[in-house]
């Protein structure tokens, strides 16, 4: 373990001790979640998904951060894309159940997504879950990851510079660069069959207030998983 990795653990430490430790500090962030949802979206996604992308740069090259990586770049993308993603768990929590509902399944109540918020476990519970993660994954991901691949492209051309990320945006010339057929075999055909779907059919059975920070620190996961894919594929 490296001098690098004591830091990030005690720097994640100190961060997180707080909420633990005191009643009120948990409650004011409760409270954030409740009041400014989408704001919070986008810190929880800056701050987490763009550790999973360092941890996996970690795993891959043996540093967290490296000249021309973008960290900040790449943590207002991971903010922006956050938003997105509440706004997905939005659409899709509250039109799959219904769509559910259209097709003759018979939910109690009168709002079908109203399932999720029962507390425990049911059968409905669990089918509706997987059904949002389903319909999540199928229609919204792709575009989501894809739309992320290109910015990540975009980041790396422009040095990882905060101005070279506000500069031009070529996408016609990024979507060429982009390794769609790796896109397709192990971020499409593999994750989202084998890791996303499972991972947010249990995340829409929590509490609606806990699915967004488990989304974001599912990516840390991706990260993981993204870069010992990418160590695979190089030895071979």
């Amino acid at each position: 373990m490296k001098r690098s990795d004591l830091l990030v653990a005690a720097a994640l430490t100190l961060f997180l001790l707080p909420f633990f430790l005191f009643p009120a500090v948990f409650q004011a962030y409760q409270d954030m979640n409740l009041r400014h949802a989408y704001l919070m979206s986008f810190v929880k996604f800056a701050l987490l998904a763009t550790l999973g992308e360092s941890i996996g740069l970690r795993i891959r090259t043996g540093v967290y951060n490296r000249h021309g990586f973008g960290l900040i770049p790449r943590a207002l993308v991971w903010g922006g894309l956050g938003i997105s993603i509440k706004m997905a768990f939005v659409i899709f929590g509250e039109g799959t159940p219904a769509m559910l509902k259209s097709v003759g399944i018979d939910f109690p109540g009168g709002n079908p997504a109203d399932i999720l918020r029962q507390p425990g476990l049911s059968w409905m519970k669990v089918i509706t879950a997987l059904g949002v993660s389903t319909f999540l994954n199928l229609f919204f991901a792709p575009v989501f990851m894809g739309f992320h691949r290109i910015t990540d492209t975009h980041i790396l051309r422009t040095g990882g510079t905060l101005s070279g990320f506000f500069s031009p945006f070529h996408m016609g010339q990024y979507f060429r660069e982009v390794n769609w057929y790796e896109f397709w075999d192990f971020v499409l055909k593999k994750t989202i069959p084998f890791f996303w779907i499972p991972a947010q059919a249990v995340n829409f059975l929590l509490p609606e207030g806990y699915r967004i920070l488990v989304a974001a620190l599912y990516s840390i996961v991706l990260g993981v998983l993204l870069s010992l894919a990418a160590m695979m594929q190089g030895k071979k």
